[in-house]
C-alpha cells in the first residue's frame, strides 16, 4: 500500500527587501527600486522590484551597471533589522499551521502541512490563507507553490510570481516534470544545463531516456540526483531539527558573480540570513567553526573553514578570499555557515581561548 502523498508548501516573498521599502514609502511603488550598495563603492544589487527588472536589472548585478541600464533607478541601502522584524512576523504565521517549517532565508521557507488540520487539511487553502495573512500583517505579497515534495513546491512557487499560487497535484507530477526544461532542475546551473543541452537533453522527458549509469558517467554522483529529479522524485524531509551539525545559507546567482569584490559585497546579506537561521535553530551557543562555500562557473566547488564562535563578516571575508583564489573565476553559488559542537566542547574551547584552561 502506497504511503499518502505529502503536502509541501514553498512560500517566497516577492522582492522581499524592496517590498518592505515600498511598504514603508508608497511613493516608491511605481518607480524602479533596488536595495543594495552604492555605485561609487562597487556596490551590488541585493534585490530589486519588478519595475527595475523590466530594465534587465537583477540581484548580484553591480549597482553601477544597474544605473547604466536605468539611470532613474532608486538605490536604497539595506536596513537589515527592519527586514528581520518582517521575517519574524512571517515565521510566526507559518508556525501557526505546522511545526515542520524549514526557513531558507529571511523571506523563504518550506512547510510540511501533511498532518495539519487547518483549512480542513487542504494545503492549497492553507497556502492561500498564509499569503493573505502575510499581506494583512506585514504589508507585502508572497507567492507559494504546493506540491508533493520540496523540489516541485519550489518550482511551483515561481510559476505565478509575483503574488501568485500554483498547485501541482500528485496525479499531475509526471506530465508537469516531463515538460520542464532541464535548467529548472535543482542544482542545475548554466554550465550543467549547457552540457545537458549539448548531449541532446532539453527537457526532463529527454533526460528520462538516459540510464542511471549514463548520467553518472557524465555527471558523477550528481547523476543519481538528476535521475530522480527528472522523474519528479525528491524524498528530502522538511526539517526543523535542532539536532544538526551545521547551519548554513547559500544562494545561486544568475548570471554568475564576476569577481572577488562582487562576492565580498554579497557577504553582509548572506551573514544576516545565516544569523537569522541560527537564531531560529537556537544554535547560538553551539557554534565552533565558520565556513564559506563557493561553486565556480565550471561547477567545481570549494569550502574553507576556521575555528570561530560566532558568525563574523570580517572572518568570512578572509575565508572567501582564500576560497576564491582556489578557482579564480566567476562564481555561481556562494554560501556561508557554521559548524556546531556539543555545549561541553564549545565551552572548553571558549575557556581555552580566554586562557582559563591549558
Amino acid at each position: 500500500m502506497n504511503a499518502p502523498a505529502r503536502k509541501i508548501i514553498h512560500c517566497d516573498c516577492d522582492c522581499f527587501y524592496a517590498a518592505v521599502e515600498m511598504r514603508d514609502d508608497p511613493s516608491l511603488r511605481d518607480l524602479p527600486v533596488a536595495v543594495g550598495g552604492r555605485a561609487d563603492q562597487r556596490g551590488v544589487v541585493a534585490t530589486c522590484n519588478y519595475e527595475a527588472r523590466r530594465y534587465g536589472i537583477h540581484s548580484a548585478m553591480a549597482t553601477a551597471q544597474a544605473k547604466k541600464l536605468c539611470p532613474e533607478l532608486v538605490i536604497i541601502a539595506p536596513a537589515m533589522e527592519k527586514y528581520r522584524i518582517a521575517s519574524r512576523q512571517i515565521l510566526a504565521i507559518y508556525n501557526d499551521y505546522t511545526d515542520l517549517v524549514e526557513p531558507l532565508s529571511l523571506d523563504e521557507a518550506y512547510l510540511d502541512v501533511s498532518g495539519s488540520l487547518h483549512c480542513k487539511g487542504s494545503a492549497t487553502l492553507i497556502a492561500q490563507e498564509i499569503r493573505a495573512r502575510i499581506f494583512a500583517t506585514v504589508g507585502i505579497t508572497a507567492s507559494a507553490g504546493v506540491a508533493p515534495n520540496k523540489f516541485l513546491a519550489k518550482i511551483a512557487s515561481d510559476w505565478n510570481k509575483p503574488d501568485g499560487l500554483f498547485l501541482v497535484r500528485p496525479s499531475e507530477v509526471d506530465a508537469f516534470v516531463a515538460a520542464l526544461p532541464v535548467k529548472k532542475l535543482h542544482g542545475v546551473g548554466k554550465v550543467t544545463a549547457a552540457k545537458l543541452n549539448q548531449l541532446g537533453a532539453q527537457t526532463c522527458r529527454d533526460l528520462r531516456s538516459w540510464s542511471l549509469q549514463d548520467l553518472q558517467h557524465h555527471f558523477g554522483s550528481f547523476g543519481a540526483r538528476l535521475h530522480d529529479l527528472c522523474r519528479g522524485i525528491d524524498d528530502r524531509d522538511v526539517s526543523n531539527s535542532r539536532e544538526r551539525k551545521s547551519v548554513s545559507v547559500e544562494e545561486t546567482y544568475t548570471p554568475d558573480v564576476p569577481d572577488l569584490p562582487a562576492c565580498l559585497a554579497l557577504l553582509p546579506e548572506l551573514h544576516d540570513n545565516l544569523w537569522a537561521r541560527i537564531e531560529r535553530c537556537g544554535a547560538q551557543k553551539n557554534v565552533n567553526k565558520l565556513f564559506v562555500k563557493l561553486r565556480f562557473a565550471n561547477f567545481t566547488q570549494t569550502t574553507v573553514e576556521c575555528v570561530g564562535r560566532a558568525p563574523n563578516v570580517a572572518q568570512f571575508e578572509k575565508l572567501m578570499e582564500t576560497g576564491f583564489a582556489r578557482g579564480n573565476q566567476s562564481v555561481r553559488l556562494l554560501g556561508v555557515g557554521v559548524r556546531l559542537g556539543d555545549a561541553e566542547t564549545v565551552e572548553q574551547m571558549r575557556l581555552f581561548e580566554d586562557g582559563l584552561v591549558d
